[in-house]
């Protein structure tokens, strides 16, 4: 299946807009969002509040919600659920003193409490009383789950969700849309009956646990009329219930975009897992330093298992029962062991110590061009630009329970040439930096250059990125008017390598036409040369035994799903824009479109051949494709009907639009026939 290109540059901004919002970099610049930064300081507070609830300390979390969110004591809603958290804490701390501040606490403050709080609340007040003569170990005591620690994390979600909603505390786009994909993923795979290829990835990072839904005000329980376009389109996009996609709107005074903001956020990330991915992403595309100074030993992030698609398993080893509360993204969410000084070994980092001792003096061409890259990478001015990864330092005292492996290493690939095969990790990372820094700059006579010096069979291996760089070298040339040179360049390298790769001959024909536009300058800026320097930074990268990131691979999968999902739906995604996903696909590749679906795959990472067969027997088309094959759906069924039935049978959109296509497009018909 063709590979799924991905804006790298827009993931780049989202991602340094969410380090920057998170404070996780040293950055004196502002997020491009104002609003980032000014809930920056409200989602510390909740954070605050949340992981005390979740510890149990009532008191601590009561206080801050009295400075910094009086409203929620002033709700009895919440706070009866509070002071009932309370009683059966002061009750599990099992002494005799306790035992009487919880009585006294009972006749002060509970028990008026839930005469006013809601309707149910005197029933829950005379059953929690039961908690006096059942033991907290007793598993099948009436009030077992009053006991439940879990008690702790649904009123600490709950009183998050009330919360980030008030304060506009939202997270990072980044940290929504990667939710939002994850999820959608996820549900595909299920729906399709496809093997996710970053499942281990997405089971650890996306809790299965969400926070409980924020309570509407009680004024808004009256009855309220919302477009039935909106309730289905937020209950699918987060997977509510019909009902739970009102209350999400009643609580968001019907406004669909803050209710999907709030639905999103109630998903929870492991925390301490994201910001590892986040740092691991940014020191591979040169946006942060890749080392901090560090007292504790450096923890080794272990190589994944062979394939683009690979699980996390050889690389992380998260003990899932012990981190599935604490790792949320706004609870615990910087473990690793004192985070002030913590350094991670990442993949390309660490390498056998064999091949950097047994160095051979011989071969001074080969050593005298590697240490010319390396004085020239660290001259560049590049390393200057990058930031200082920090960390978390808000919540240093609560470890999560994420554990890396430290004992297996990267084993760095034996073929590449001598010229590299003594040079030390890091100065193989700035190498493969300046490579992308070259082709991002459009040089790649230079880049072509450099590479064969440093290693003559990697263009072998790699015959479409040769001919992508030959191509940018062509067009450069033609934009300057030197058509004798680049036609040269078009018969020693770009002719040879088409004969050899049909696929390549329609690129071909595409990049001699560039000799008839008059407008050269137009020729150089519309070269896609950023997603040109990716691709030749995950290739060249893997020749020097550097793994690309895994963030990387769950952005290719879940936009690639993203997209499929939303085919089958049959309609675009009204969130797409809201979470910067639209420009995440977006890919301005007017030369190279078609070199980046060749059959090499260079910057791919499928879901195996089973998804192709779904596209192709959905009958939608791609947005290029005729209009005639989107449309023959729409010509039967109504989008009044599409809803109703959407409606009365709980279905998927696509579902939906399948069972009307077979009765003409008559809801009316498709429920009877159901319910018959």
């Amino acid at each position: 299946m063709d590979s799924w290109p991905v804006n790298w540059e827009a993931l780049d901004a989202l991602i340094i807009d969410f380090a920057k919002s998170e404070n996780l970099i040293e950055d004196s610049s502002p997020p491009s969002s104002p609003s980032l930064t000014s809930s920056y300081h409200s989602r510390l507070i909740i954070r605050q509040i949340r992981r005390s609830l979740e510890v149990g300390n009532i008191d601590a979390a009561i206080d801050i919600l009295r400075v910094h969110a009086p409203f929620v004591l002033e709700d009895h809603r919440l706070l009866f659920r509070l002071q009932k958290l309370k009683f059966i804490e002061l009750l599990r701390k099992g002494t005799r003193d306790d035992r009487v501040f919880a009585i006294d606490y009972l006749r002060k403050s509970l028990a008026p409490c839930a005469l006013n709080a809601y309707p149910e609340a005197y029933e829950e007040f005379k059953h929690v009383l039961l908690a006096f003569i059942y033991d907290k170990d007793d598993q099948t005591s009436p009030v077992a789950n009053e006991w439940a620690e879990k008690r702790r994390y649904e009123i600490a979600g709950l009183v998050s969700s009330v919360l980030r909603a008030h304060f506009h505390a939202y997270n990072p786009i980044f940290s929504m849309a990667l939710r939002y994909l994850m999820s959608i993923h996820k549900g595909f795979c299920f729906r399709q009956g496809i093997v996710s290829p970053i499942s281990n990835l997405t089971e650890r990072l996306l809790l299965e646990e969400r926070d409980f839904p924020a309570l509407p005000p009680e004024s808004l329980y009256e009855a309220q009329v919302f477009d039935e376009v909106d309730i289905q389109a937020l209950a699918h996009a987060v997977e509510l219930t019909r009902q739970g996609a009102i209350d999400s709107l009643r609580f968001a005074k019907g406004d669909l975009f803050q209710a999907f903001q709030n639905e999103i956020c109630r998903m929870r990330l492991d925390g301490a897992m994201l910001d590892e991915l986040v740092r691991e992403y940014c020191v591979y595309r040169g946006i942060v330093e890749p080392g901090m100074q560090t007292s504790s030993e450096p923890l080794k992030v272990n190589p994944p298992e062979s394939g683009c698609c690979s699980s996390l398993d050889s690389s992380i080893d998260v003990d899932h029962s012990t981190a599935k509360h604490s790792n949320s993204e706004t609870s615990a969410t910087t473990d690793l062991s004192s985070m002030q000084g913590i350094d991670v070994e990442l993949r390309f980092a660490s390498e056998p110590t064999n091949n950097l001792e047994d160095c051979s003096p011989s071969g001074s061409h080969q050593s005298e061009s590697s240490s010319l890259l390396r004085n020239r990478s660290k001259g560049a001015g590049e390393r200057s630009k990058r930031k200082r990864w920090r960390g978390r330092h808000d919540d240093l005292d609560f470890i999560s329970g994420v554990h890396f492996n430290r004992d297996r290493k990267q084993e760095v690939s034996t073929t590449i040439s001598k010229g590299v095969e003594c040079t030390s990790a890091e100065d193989k990372y700035e190498i493969v930096l300046q490579m992308k820094e070259l082709a991002s700059r459009g040089m790649a006579a230079e880049v072509v250059e450099e590479i064969s010096t440093l290693d003559p069979d990697f263009f072998i291996q790699n015959p479409v990125l040769l001919f992508q760089l030959k191509q940018v070298e062509f067009l450069k040339l033609v934009g300057l008017g030197d058509h004798s040179v680049a036609l040269r360049v078009a018969c020693s390298h770009l002719g040879p390598l088409a004969a050899r790769d049909p696929n390549l001959l329609k690129p071909l024909k595409e990049t001699l036409l560039s000799l008839l536009r008059p407008n050269e300058e137009a020729l150089v800026t519309g070269l896609p040369l950023h997603a040109l320097a990716t691709s030749l930074q995950v290739a060249f990268g893997k020749r020097l035994g550097i793994e690309e990131p895994q963030l990387m691979r769950i952005m290719r999968a879940t936009l690639h799903t993203h997209s499929e999902w939303f085919k089958l739906q049959m309609c675009k995604d009204r969130f797409e824009s809201l979470l910067r996903i639209d420009s995440l696909k977006e890919n301005n590749t007017p030369v190279l479109t078609s070199l980046a679906t060749s059959k090499s795959n260079i910057d791919s990472c499928t879901l195996g051949s089973s998804q192709a067969t779904i596209s192709s027997t959905t009958g939608v088309s791609d947005d290029s494709s005729s209009p005639n094959q989107a449309s023959s759906q729409d010509a039967i069924c109504d989008e009044n009907a599409i809803l109703k039935v959407m409606e009365f049978l709980a279905l998927p959109r696509a579902d939906a639009i399948h069972l009307l296509a077979q009765y003409n497009g008559n809801a009316e018909t498709v429920i009877q026939q159901i319910f018959a």
